[in-house]
């Protein structure tokens, strides 16, 4: 029985492509020294699959920025500001496109579909000459051959790279973007060609895309492209990977039915629909290639459960037709649990980071083939049912609390124009009032200071002492550019979800569970393992101790419950929305505590609240309307003369403007500093 992996983690284990990009850039070592870490990584991820007993192991998943920029590079689609005149694209151009240098821009940036993690977004338009230009995949296939590991070459699908993309700068909104797909297909076929003649007997496509709505021209795209491909694609097995939804049953069809396709790869995590589509009617003779460990989170698999899933799909494709998988890549989870040495040991039990999952794949697949691994299945029951019988993980009171905000949607007693006017009697505030976000630039000592205080080396008094001194500063600074509300900088923090999963129950934080957001950009993501309540008041010392060095309104500073949750990982054994009606519950304390403490003007930020939006239309309304009323039980029962803030960035808020004005919040702040497509707001 064969097992799988889609795509793993590039950063290493403590960061080391990290710490490698960030000295190349900074001029500190060569690109020699660069691209010697990343083989070494590259070496060790393959070894490590290759020694569990993976025998579809991905190549060029691996990359120094980002895939889909690395696709970008291989057709040669460089934007001409680069001044690149052919050949090879070397690293100079790769990263100015990337991060932009002295004189040019970097390329847009944007959510990889509702994850955390950031593309590159190609731009392309009717005058780009595509070129094969950088060999990146025949080369890491023929680098993992040599290490004596055969591997499935990975690349973005056609149809999906033009999807993601945009029209260029000067080209027109409407232009076809599918339009290229005749001009980028010979370079595909050259790199296929390549990859044949290095020996490659498998390739995969991502078309993640596939999962989304699409209108029946997009739909029709795949259907040319593969057929296009199909005489160059002889002689290789194709595996086309979709994940992070259900595949709509049109799709389906169209997936199923594509020409020269051997085999199917479905998220049966997040795509449970998917089984019946593939109960239903599922090609003969063609691979079944099913993600049923979780790619994105980073508990334990319930083995028994997905082992019973497979042998359901084993009935319908056949034992050697059925592949076990990851329900998409591993890059959306942390590394490896073996550096978790501080880690609670209950806790640790239930998790399983990247390497624990490609172990998980293997025990399933050799479970499937009659090779059951007694003491992996038996130990993996033990640590499920102690997760689910913990008292740790149960708080009646909080379960009780929950359950009490259905039947009300928790608005503020008075319409928005009523409270500004009280407000503004209250705040006295001009006509444009201006105010910062909150965050401060942070300091090496002021790092150096908390860090030290968290290791116990200075005392309380000396900590205070120092936060208080640069809170003294950062209040000054304001008040001599005569802002009008102020903010005390958060020196404080360490991290804007962080900060406060430390101080809430139901939280646990691992020491290197790494996760890449975007280039060498990690961001460590907070486990909420069980019901989420506030022992006592997390800001209010902070943003008293603030207002009481001036006379102008100093704001609260909290993040909202939608934004913990999406930049958590989240428990899965009850509905999101649970778990965020709770996390909204000890906000809504923190809120009125400030109140009681004389702070008037509090900001709830919710960046994130765009990025959990699920990825069909079918499906937002529902999510919407729980994050949207988690925003609101935060606030609901402050004074009109209490001024809500909230702060929203890094994603695109045009479709869900309604949403934002539902949250019902008395000021909306929108970043519109990034290089991305913004809403303007349609609210005076």
């Amino acid at each position: 029985m064969a097992s799988h992996i889609v795509g793993y983690p590039r950063m290493g284990p403590k960061r080391e492509l990290k710490f490698a990009l960030e000295s190349f850039w900074d001029g500190k070592s060569s690109a020699g020294d660069l691209q010697k870490v990343a083989a070494d990584l590259r070496e060790s991820i393959w070894k490590q699959m290759a020694d569990t007993g993976i025998k579809y192991i991905p190549s060029n998943t691996f990359s120094c920025y980002d895939q889909v920029l690395d696709t970008t590079a291989m057709l040669g689609a460089v934007p001409p500001r680069y001044g690149w005149n052919g050949g090879e694209i070397g690293l100079d151009v790769y990263f100015s496109m990337a991060r932009g240098n002295a004189s040019v821009p970097a390329m847009e940036m944007t959510k990889w579909f509702d994850t955390n993690y950031h593309f590159i977004v190609p731009e392309l338009g009717p005058d780009v000459k595509f070129s094969y230009a950088s060999h990146k995949a025949v080369t890491e296939y023929k680098e993992a051959k040599a290490l004596g590991v055969d591997t499935v070459p990975v690349l973005v699908g056609p149809v999906s790279y033009l999807l993601l993309s945009k029209p260029a700068k000067g080209v027109e909104k409407s232009f076809s973007l599918l339009s290229l797909l005749g001009k980028i297909l010979p370079i595909y076929k050259e790199v296929i060609t390549e990859l044949k003649e290095a020996g490659a007997s498998w390739i995969q496509f991502d078309e993640p895309t596939l999962v989304m709505d699409l209108e029946s021209h997009k739909l029709h795209a795949f259907t040319e492209a593969y057929a296009a491909l199909e005489s160059t694609l002889s002689g290789l097995n194709v595996l086309i990977e979709t994940y992070f939804a259900d595949i709509p049953a049109e799709q389906y069809k169209t997936l199923t039915s594509l020409k020269g396709v051997t085999a199917f790869g479905f998220d049966l995590v997040r795509g449970t629909k998917t089984l019946d589509l593939i109960k239903g009617d599922f090609p003969e003779g063609k691979y079944l290639f099913a993600g049923v460990v979780d790619g994105r989170n980073i508990w334990a698999n319930d083995l028994a459960a997905s082992l019973s899933t497979l042998e359901t799909l084993e009935g319908i494709v056949g034992k050697d037709k059925l592949v076990v998988s990851t329900s998409c890549s591993l890059l959306h989870t942390a590394v490896d649990l073996v550096n978790e040495t501080k880690l609670d040991k209950e806790i640790k039990s239930w998790l399983a980071f990247a390497a624990q999952k490609v172990v998980e794949v293997n025990a399933l697949a050799k479970a499937l083939a009659g090779q059951k691994d007694e003491e992996i299945f038996s130990a993996n029951a033990a640590a499920l049912a102690s997760r689910k019988s913990s008292p740790r993980v149960t708080n009646e009171a909080v379960q009780k609390a929950a359950a009490a905000l259905k039947g009300s949607d928790h608005r503020r007693a008075t319409n928005v124009s009523a409270r500004l006017d009280a407000q503004q009697k209250k705040l006295n505030l001009p006509v444009l009032p201006t105010t910062t976000i909150g965050s401060f630039p942070q300091t090496m000592e002021l790092r150096k200071v908390r860090r030290e205080y968290k290791a116990k080396k200075v005392s309380e008094d000396d900590y205070v002492k120092a936060i208080k001194e640069e809170i003294r500063k950062v209040v000054k600074l304001q008040e001599e550019f005569d802002i009008d509300v102020l903010v005390h900088g958060e020196p404080e923090r360490n991290d804007m979800v962080e900060y406060f999963g430390e101080q809430l129950s139901g939280f646990a934080f691992s020491a290197n569970g790494w996760v890449q957001s975007y280039g060498s950009r990690c961001v460590k993501p907070p486990i909420i393992y069980g019901d989420v309540s506030r022992p006592k008041s997390m800001t209010v010392f902070w943003s008293t101790l603030a207002q009481s060095m001036t006379a102008r309104p100093m704001k609260g500073m909290l993040t909202g419950p939608v934004t913990i949750l999406n930049w958590s990982f989240v428990r899965n054994d009850q509905p999101r929305f649970e778990t965020c009606y709770q996390i909204a519950l000890a906000i809504k304390d923190e809120v009125e505590d400030l109140e009681k403490n004389g702070i008037t003007v509090i900001q709830i930020d919710e960046a994130a609240l765009r990025e959990g939006l699920p990825l069909r239309k079918s499906e937002q309304a529902f999510y919407l309307d729980w994050a949207v009323h988690s925003f609101r039980i935060t606030n609901c029962g402050v004074l009109d003369t209490t001024q809500i803030h909230t702060h929203m960035c890094y994603s695109n808020f045009n479709d869900i403007i309604h949403s934002i004005i539902d949250m019902d919040a008395d000021v909306i702040t929108i970043e519109n500093s990034q290089l991305r497509r913004k809403a303007s707001l349609g609210v005076p």
